[in-house]
């Protein structure tokens, strides 16, 4: 005990002098090794402290000078204002910069959720327009396979006056002169527009399924129960067929086409797809909402379909109504 206690006492000594001792086993004194550390870290502070005593003080004389230059001066106040905000503007920056790029994944994994609720919403979307507005492409064809025996005449419209009341109206660039006659059938890509009402010599005036005097034969396809194609007013892409017969089978997506029950338009000819099947005003039948194939706001092209066998079925129905009439 007594040799432990003579250690102790002398390594206080050991730490002036300016080589240093050999290192001390404390394996065989383990109980004033910690003594000896605290000992050596406050000498050796103490000896830091000493040596750059001067430059501690030149620092802290350098602060107080500043503040007070700062404080009690405006324009070296202004200064240093600006630049201390400088400085911050640029750290935050520095800050932002890299908070940003640590959060790039949370930002990508946001981004690719986002894209893949857009892709669904796109697909549905699509599908959706797909159910109600047929293949543009598809239905010109059908609609030229349909009039391969019929003689149609091109036009352009010229005027276009659907969208601004039912009694809208359309003119096209070809009359008379031409082989327009009136209550000749008008059609486009996307199938059945009007009918011819008035002509002259050069132009004609077409009377369009969106307007309030247009009453055209039309049928579900595959189906042999027809009504008449009307306008209501609401869009210039939708219009209805009334009286169609309850026991019809008549559905959402179905086409609707021309019944070929007059000489205007052959059987066949697309008009537009069901929408909405609903209870005609009597309760009786069914009222079919359809979506028209052409949009007739934008229409440009046209064509006047010559029916070869109009004039005679036109002859036999003014025969008929003579006889009934009599």
């Amino acid at each position: 005990m007594d040799f432990s206690l003579r250690w102790c006492a002398i390594l206080p000594r050991l730490f002036y002098k300016k080589r240093r001792p050999d290192p001390i086993n404390f394996e065989v004194e383990p109980f004033c090794q910690p003594t000896y550390v605290l000992i050596f870290n406050m000498q050796i502070l103490l000896d830091f402290l000493r040596r750059y005593n001067y430059l501690f003080l030149f620092v802290a004389l350098e602060i107080i000078s500043i503040t007070l230059l700062v404080q009690f001066n405006r324009y070296q106040g202004s200064v240093w204002l600006t630049g201390a905000n400088d400085v911050a503007a640029r750290v935050n920056r520095l800050y932002a910069d890299a908070d940003s790029y640590f959060r790039l994944r949370t930002l990508n994994t946001q981004l690719s959720d986002e894209n893949i609720r857009l892709q669904q919403e796109v697909e549905a979307l699509y599908s959706t327009l797909k159910d109600l507005q047929p293949d543009s492409s598809f239905t010109a064809q059908r609609v030229r396979q349909q009039l391969a025996g019929y003689r149609l005449i091109p036009a352009h419209v010229v005027s276009n006056k659907v969208a601004h009341s039912s009694e809208g109206y359309l003119v096209i660039d070809r009359g008379e002169q031409d082989g327009v006659r009136s209550e000749m059938g008008v059609v486009s890509g996307g199938g059945v527009v009007g009918i011819v009402y008035l002509v002259n010599a050069h132009h004609s005036l077409v009377i369009p399924v969106t307007n309030s005097k247009s009453s055209i034969s039309c049928r579900v396809r595959g189906q042999n129960y027809f009504g008449y194609l009307q306008w209501d007013g609401a869009s210039t892409r939708m219009a209805y067929v009334d009286d169609i017969p309850r026991y019809a089978k008549a559905r959402k997506g179905s086409v609707v086409e021309t019944s070929g029950y007059s000489s205007v338009f052959p059987p066949g000819i697309f008009v537009g797809r069901v929408h909405h099947v609903s209870n005609s005003s009597d309760g009786q039948s069914y009222r079919l909402d359809v979506v028209l194939g052409n949009d007739l706001g934008n229409l440009r092209d046209v064509s006047v379909v010559a029916t070869p066998y109009k004039a005679e079925i036109d002859s036999l129905t003014l025969r008929a109504d003579s006889l009934m009439r009599q």
